[in-house]
């Protein structure tokens, strides 16, 4: 376990969103962080307590200065991420989703049995994704409960938070018969224990870890199981997770076996809730999105993974006009990028392209659908704000009372001046690993360069 940081006071300038197209930027401010990893307070230096509270840590050796050309962020939050997935990413994304998940997906998840491979898989991902500023990711696991412990633990290892769920998938008419759950009833049990285990796990660990209920989606599942995790859901009240109108292929597949859309079957079984993420959503429609809202459910927008898989492009402004809850997502390996800050630049290309269209043999008034532009700050919003509105956590801002998961970022251009929404833009656009010095989760220190 990272080794825990008594107090800490970070010193420089910082943005935090506030509304999904309002970041604030402060300028040259003292961060305090308290004993339990929370922010307690935010110094400007015009307070006149400033020098002193900044002299006392530094003589404790409690200060972190940031340079002229660093900025304080907050940590990104990924809503979607397919753990197992990460040693394919970026392979055969040309494939329709059913090929890519029968002859990709499903034998590599199968292999997560061997628990070696499956922590020398997961010991890899989660400081990867750290060393690209997210501090919280929403992981599916696979059917294999010990494997998914060893993720649990690499999460605990190595300071991430982390929300993991237990893939239950039992539908013998969608999933191959050597990476299913035996039964229904198999897959019920297995949730419970796992849950079981992991609030285990956190009580010895005090790692920041959460078990969440995961039908894989709707085809992979029997009517049975998603009764019976929706059931579990309440029981426990934890976080739900799966996939909802992903694809055309997915959604068609569910209005022929239910007659309905993903949401509604969803919301029938229990599992629509204002602790559900449903991922993708580029099928939703207006009755879908305002069940959302109802439910106080939030979607994963992933839009690297649905420029190869969603057969569409989520309306994003739409859903925040209609005050859905939203949030960003890899979805490694169908995204192939583990960087939130590449999710966020194709997020905005996408939102263009949806707008503006993209056949030109069309008239250009004809082409596209009004007021979808977003712009680089709602990107951030869904990164920061967003995700953590999604998963119910005081996080996502550099506030008083906010979990200090935070990332230090270096402005490789800083020597072209420019005014702070100018920077904000250019940090999303070019931020790396390379340029992401410092990386914090609960106070504590857990990446550096």
């Amino acid at each position: 376990m990272i080794k825990a940081v008594e107090s800490l006071v970070i010193e420089g300038s910082f943005f935090s969103a506030s509304k999904s197209t309002v970041v604030n930027y402060k300028h040259h401010s003292l961060i305090s962080i308290d004993q339990n990893g929370m922010i307690d307070r935010v110094i400007n230096e015009h307070q006149e307590d400033y020098d002193q509270v900044r002299k006392r840590a530094d003589h404790a050796g409690r200060l972190i200065e940031l340079q002229p050309d660093e900025y304080l962020l907050p940590g990104f939050i990924d809503l979607h991420v397919h753990a197992p997935q990460w040693p394919q990413a970026g392979l055969a994304l040309d494939r329709p989703l059913n090929e890519w998940l029968n002859h990709y997906t499903f034998p590599l998840e199968a292999r997560y049995q061997d628990s070696q491979f499956a922590q020398h898989v997961y010991e890899q991902l989660v400081p990867e994704l750290l060393a690209n500023g997210t501090t919280t990711a929403l992981y599916f696991g696979t059917i294999h409960n010990s494997a998914n412990l060893i993720l649990a633990k690499a999460a605990v290892k190595f300071g991430q938070r982390a929300f993991i769920g237990k893939v239950a998938m039992d539908n013998p008419e969608q999933t191959p018969s050597y990476y299913r759950d035996e039964s229904s009833q198999a897959a019920l049990s297995q949730t419970d224990e796992f849950i079981q285990k992991m609030e285990s796990l956190q009580q010895q660990t005090g790692g920041h870890i959460t078990p969440v209920i995961t039908p894989r989606f709707v085809p992979s599942c029997t009517d049975e199981t998603l009764n019976g995790l929706g059931q579990i859901a309440r029981k426990y009240d934890l976080p739900i997770q799966s996939h909802c109108s992903e694809s055309n292929w997915e959604h068609q597949y569910v209005i022929d076996r239910f007659g309905q859309h993903d949401a509604q079957v969803l919301d029938k079984f229990g599992l629509l809730t204002q602790r559900s993420v449903m991922a993708h959503g580029t099928q939703l429609d207006d009755t879908d999105i305002d069940l959302f809202k109802q439910r106080g459910s939030a979607v994963a927008h992933c839009p690297i993974s649905n420029a190869y898989f969603g057969n569409g492009v989520l309306p994003v402004n739409k859903l925040i006009v209609n005050h859905n809850k939203i949030g960003l997502g890899s979805d490694i390996s169908g995204g192939y990028s583990p960087s939130l800050y590449e999710n966020s630049r194709q997020a905005v290309q996408a939102s263009r392209m949806l707008e503006d269209g993209t056949d030109t043999t069309l008239p250009a008034s004809k082409r596209g659908a009004s007021n979808r532009r977003i712009s680089m700050k709602t990107s951030f919003y869904m990164a920061t704000v967003g995700g953590a509105d999604s998963l119910n956590i005081m996080a996502g801002k550099i506030e008083p009372g906010y979990v200090a998961d935070l990332q230090i970022v270096q402005d490789k251009n800083a020597d072209f001046a420019a005014e702070p929404a100018d920077v904000l833009d250019r940090l999303m656009y070019q931020t790396s690993p390379a340029t992401i010095k410092k990386v914090f989760v609960g106070g504590q220190l857990v990446t550096e360069k």
